[in-house]
């Protein structure tokens, strides 16, 4: 049956919890050892208020909560936290990592608190110590909201505290670069032929790049023509899943069909083979094709980056210059929700001031007195 008590010891006020099976002993009121007995009695009526919650199911009760012991220290728990998320992608540990050691533990550092102490004005002043752009911010902050939940529901802390909303992280939403297919297909073709194929491939149908270096001859399906998407590049390392984890099942172009390697089945696993790669394997990297397509670009007076040049262009061309819907596109892409592709239909200026004289309305001439 569980106890509560207070008793006065060596000039200090202690507070007795008897769970029916230990007696947790607390010594300290809001980090300060309680010299007084009317600190003792404000902590008993705390812990009891928070014990008749718990009874009618309001919420959970954790003695550690008072008594600051079994891990409430939030950067060794968040370090343990980490240790839980190793099968995680690659990418997605290595950005863990980075968050907690550029951002989250400096400012625990800075400004320590238990981790059952950490409510949303805390996490306002960790926005704000965050300096990155919004977007950055919200990554950082999710990363913190995966831990606080963890951590919620391995029951360390007694509550889920509630989180800095949308509007504060102040994240702009970027306008597409794209380039028209005239622009786009100078670029591709400034690219030696021995790499081209790959830069084709990823043209005609709107993947990754990780994904188009992670292709296999048996991911493709040369009966029904047809590509499944089913592994990735994760920070330079082969996963055998994509970054959503779902697989694909993309057909084959026919723009793209001729444009098949068919001298590299006996060489190696890998439908797309750099020659140069120093890997084994002599698969692709993000890097090798990021280098190769900056360096066509500087050859035609381009600036765009590979992905705005490739899918980001071939998605904006189906709605601003083959005249696709949203939803036709969608099905393309694949994308779950319509939302993922209206970023595409962003039209060019041109287009938009096309439209607007098409709408003007024709003024009706005056007829003068006398005049028919």
């Amino acid at each position: 049956m569980e106890k509560l008590s207070h008793w006065e010891q060596k000039g200090r006020w202690i507070v007795g919890w008897w769970d029916g099976i230990k007696q947790h002993k607390i010594t300290r009121y809001k980090r300060m050892v309680m010299r007084h007995e009317s600190y003792a009695i404000q902590l008993k009526a705390e812990i009891w208020a928070e014990w008749e919650r718990h009874k009618e199911g309001l919420c959970a009760f954790r003695i550690e909560k008072w008594t600051g012991k079994a891990f409430t220290d939030v950067i060794e728990c968040f370090e343990a936290w980490l240790i839980t998320k190793e099968k995680r992608k690659p990418a997605t540990i290595k950005g863990y990592r980075s968050y907690f050691k550029c951002w989250i533990k400096p400012f625990f550092q800075k400004y320590p608190v238990m981790l059952h102490e950490i409510q949303l004005d805390t996490l306002d002043k960790l926005l704000d110590f965050i300096k990155l752009s919004g977007k950055g911010k919200m990554n950082v902050m999710m990363c913190f909201h995966s831990f606080m939940d963890y951590a919620w529901r391995s029951r360390r802390i007694p509550e889920m505290p509630p989180f800095p909303e949308k509007e504060d992280y102040n994240i702009v939403e970027p306008i597409i670069t794209w380039l028209s297919e005239d622009r786009q297909m100078a670029i591709i073709n400034a690219i030696p032929e021995v790499h081209r194929p790959i830069f084709l491939w990823l043209k005609y149908h709107l993947r990754r790049p990780s994904e188009a270096c992670a292709l296999k001859w048996e991911d493709y399906d040369e009966i029904n023509q047809v590509f499944i998407i089913r592994r990735s590049v994760s920070a330079r390392e082969l996963v055998e899943s994509t970054k959503t984890g779902v697989e694909h099942i993309i057909p084959c172009s026919k723009d793209f069909i001729g444009h098949l390697p068919t001298n590299t089945k006996r060489f190696g696993l890998f439908i797309f083979r750099n020659n140069r790669a120093r890997r084994s394997s002599k698969r692709y990297t993000n890097e090798s094709l990021n280098n190769i397509w900056r360096t066509a670009c500087e050859g035609v007076g381009e600036t765009i980056d590979l992905y705005s040049g490739l899918k980001h262009s071939s998605c904006s061309q189906y709605i601003n210059e083959k005249g696709l819907s949203l939803s036709e596109l969608q099905i393309i892409t694949d994308h779950k929700r319509l939302d993922s592709v209206k970023k595409y239909a962003k039209v060019e200026v041109s287009r938009k001031r096309a439209l607007m004289e098409r709408g003007k309305i024709i003024p009706i001439r005056r007829v003068e007195d006398g005049q028919e």
